[in-house]
């Protein structure tokens, strides 16, 4: 073989030895000139999933409402007696004007209202009250129960967080396997701490309330001995834990709106207080309960 061709050979070589090195350094960097180049395989950044639209229908055609004593007017009319006609929920009272009434009109709300509410009622319960309301296949179904989870003969006996939460998450799945598409509302419980501050001031509420409402909060309404706060405190700690339960659970169903606490936060006078027992809300506090509801479910967005 000439000597000449073999250089030439030899220098070729080289030469494309050469090329490849500089290809691959290229590779790795992955930049020339500014352009921005991915390597065979690299992950890819990926744009955030659209958060799931909330359902909610200002104009409800149908009410289903359930819950303990306050939905069913308990000593809003007489004394330890239902009075379901002033419930702000589902009432037909003039002077109530209830949430069925205002969505309905007075005309409709006794034909496409129901009132499933039963006095005394637990978080336990709720899941039977909503297989009933499911039946009627409600736009809306209300909601407001846990203050008899806390009203109980003593602090021990209050239920506990994890079972108010277990019952109300099984409410819900109750409603949701007959009634996929109703909306729920979902009022809080009532600051009970501050409904005993204010129905104190009444010598014959006080009496009532030894009759055993509500122990855990009223009883010895007037001790303000350590033990007695620390009793009364418990109680609040708990209704406010309800809350935060009942927001929670709410929040992770796209038809569900929780009231915000806004029944929790409501001041209720005397006058909005029944005159029986001082404790339950009376005609004109279901009258502020409807105003409350009718707000939060006409409102174009939940509250804050």
């Amino acid at each position: 073989m000439p000597e000449c061709s073999s250089r030439r050979r030899v220098r070729g070589v080289t030469a494309a030895l050469t090329a490849l090195s500089f290809l691959g350094a290229a590779a790795l960097t992955g930049c020339t000139g500014g352009s921005s180049a991915t390597t065979k395989g690299a992950a890819r950044p990926q744009s955030p999933s659209p958060s799931p639209v909330r359902v909610w229908d200002v104009s409800p055609a149908s009410i289903a409402a359930v819950g303990d004593s306050i939905t069913r007017g308990f000593d809003a009319c007489s004394v330890f007696a239902d009075c379901p006609e002033v419930s702000w929920a589902t009432g037909t009272d003039d002077g109530v004007n209830s949430l069925a009434v205002r969505l309905l009109g007075a005309s409709k709300a006794p034909s496409h209202s129901w009132n499933h509410a039963v006095s005394g009622a637990r978080m336990a319960q709720l899941p039977e009250q909503m297989a009933l309301a499911a039946v009627e296949k409600p736009d809306l179904v209300t909601v407001m129960i846990g203050a008899n989870d806390a009203c109980r003969d003593s602090v021990r006996l209050m239920t506990p967080v994890a079972d108010f939460r277990a019952s109300f998450e099984a409410s819900m799945r109750q409603l949701r396997g007959a009634a996929p598409k109703s909306q729920v509302y979902v009022s809080s419980v009532p600051d009970l701490k501050r409904l005993w501050s204010t129905g104190r001031g009444n010598a014959l509420g006080k009496q009532i309330w030894k009759l055993g409402i509500c122990r855990s909060m009223l009883g010895d309404a007037d001790d303000m001995g350590t033990a007695a706060v620390a009793r009364r405190d418990a109680v609040q700690e708990r209704v406010v834990a309800y809350n935060e339960v009942l927001r929670d659970v709410c929040a992770k169903d796209l038809r569900c709106r929780y009231d915000g606490g806004a029944v929790f936060d409501y001041r209720f006078t005397g006058k909005q207080l029944s005159q029986w027992d001082w404790f339950h809300p009376g005609r004109d506090g279901q009258a502020r309960l409807a105003e409350i509801a009718y707000r939060n479910v006409t409102a174009v967005g939940p509250p804050a």
